[in-house]
């Protein structure tokens, strides 16, 4: 038996039959996952873009993450170069630009020029961040490590920029509002609708909270 979001509200427990499963290789099946820009700069050299999906949060405090690059792309030298940069998330409206900075080469094409995206000031890296993104998250490179096709890059998390519609009047960041994107075996996809809250599995029922007199 299966409780699900929609249970939590109609107060019931969903059955599922047994469903066949079907053995498959080891891969990369983890969806769906983040996509997101890197943008990347060493020394005289243009700023680039690269999209990749290969990123995650690894460490709350202090804050930090990890991206995966590999090293035949333009941006392994940058990044591993300069040991820094900004992870742009884009919106529905970038998947185009998303898509293109993912497939072209920044040895070839200058991707700002090519895409029509606004490099910005960071405020604690050299690269640019684009400010089409509404979040940006710099980045400083502690640690990498080799680990076949890619490189994990492991780096803290040293200022943030955030677009000013979506911090809600309570200073929440409302990202919601964005119209993030996901990426799933090759397809984009827009972020659907909210389904519940952190903790909201074990809030308790207004009706079961005692009454304080």
């Amino acid at each position: 038996m299966v409780r699900t979001a929609s249970d939590e509200s109609q107060g019931g427990i969903r059955t599922r039959g047994n469903t066949e499963k079907l053995k498959w290789k080891p891969s990369t099946v983890l969806s769906p996952v983040p996509v997101v820009m890197l943008t990347c700069k060493d020394q005289d050299v243009k700023p680039n873009i690269i999209t990749v999906a290969w990123v995650g949060t690894v460490c709350s405090d202090p804050p930090m993450l990890s991206v995966s690059v590999r090293p035949e792309r333009h941006s392994h030298a940058l990044i591993a170069s300069s040991g820094e940069f900004v992870v742009n998330v884009p919106t529905r409206e970038l998947t185009w630009a998303t898509d293109y900075c993912g497939v072209a080469s920044g040895r070839d094409v200058d991707k700002f020029e090519r895409t029509g995206l606004t490099p910005g000031k960071a405020e604690a890296v050299g690269p640019p961040i684009i400010e089409e993104c509404p979040l940006n998250i710099e980045c400083v490179v502690t640690q990498s490590i080799g680990l076949g096709s890619h490189t994990m890059f492991i780096a803290r998390v040293v200022s943030v920029q955030v677009s000013a519609e979506l911090v809600a009047d309570d200073g929440r960041l409302a990202l919601e509002r964005a119209g993030l994107i996901t990426y799933a075996h090759g397809h984009y996809h827009s972020v659907g609708v909210q389904l519940g809250h952190f903790g909201f599995s074990v809030r308790r029922k207004p009706s079961e909270r005692r009454v304080r007199r």
